[in-house]
């Protein structure tokens, strides 16, 4: 670890740091908040709307399974604290966007959103990662992990690894029916090095003892 990974650690500490990150972490709201009174939301507000929030739920998965390459790799131990954080506002943005489509877009009109989940899989994918994210938003809490368990509770938040690609699948679907798959490539290579790289260390901390034995 450098030193200006050190010195990176310790200025993530003070909890002005973390409330700052709260605060960027409501940014995207706020500016559709201000974008939607001033009438800027497009010709589609709907729509912007939509998309907006799912783009950003994406967003904080990768940003949530960003956490554990930062700590590992980087040395970034402080970050881990703002995991429950970083999650719940994933989760946030998550009801953000099941309510803009079932609300803005479908009208809240139930037997049309079933019909909906079931005609078109994309839907049917998000509506899936989204419900996998309700557990771990409720068990977010330390009551719940002394209540699980802290193996169980471990075991069960390893779902935010089936909800990312499940998150990229459902983007992936709906940018490539309109044939703008690029975006969601740059998606793709983030997520898979960000998955990639829990196991890569764990299979370079295993192989750490055998190369000092052999240079020994």
């Amino acid at each position: 670890m450098t030193l200006r990974m050190v010195a990176l650690d310790r200025a993530l500490r003070p909890a002005w740091v973390r409330r700052l990150a709260w605060l960027l972490c409501l940014l995207p709201l706020l500016l559709w908040i201000v974008r939607g009174v001033q009438g800027e939301l497009g010709v589609n507000p709907a729509e912007t709307l939509v998309r907006g929030t799912g783009i950003w739920t994406l967003r904080m998965l990768c940003v949530v399974l960003a956490v554990t390459p930062l700590r590992q790799w980087a040395g970034l131990a402080s970050i881990a604290s703002w995991r429950r954080m970083l999650g719940l506002f994933a989760f946030f943005y998550a009801v953000l966007h099941l309510l803009a489509y079932a609300w803005l877009d479908q009208g809240l009109e139930l037997p049309a959103i079933a019909r909906d989940i079931a005609k078109r899989p994309f839907v049917l994918v998000g509506f899936a990662a989204a419900v996998l994210m309700l557990p771990l938003a409720l068990t977010s809490f330390n009551r719940a992990i002394r209540a699980l368990g802290a193996r169980r509770w471990k075991l069960l938040h390893r779902l935010v690894y089936l909800i990312g690609p499940l998150g990229l699948l459902h983007f992936f679907w709906i940018r490539s029916a309109k044939h703008r798959e690029g975006e969601v490539l740059v998606y793709a290579a983030i997520m898979l090095v960000l998955l990639a790289a829990r196991p890569l260390y764990q299979w370079h901390q295993r192989r750490a003892p055998a190369r000092r034995v052999m240079s020994a």
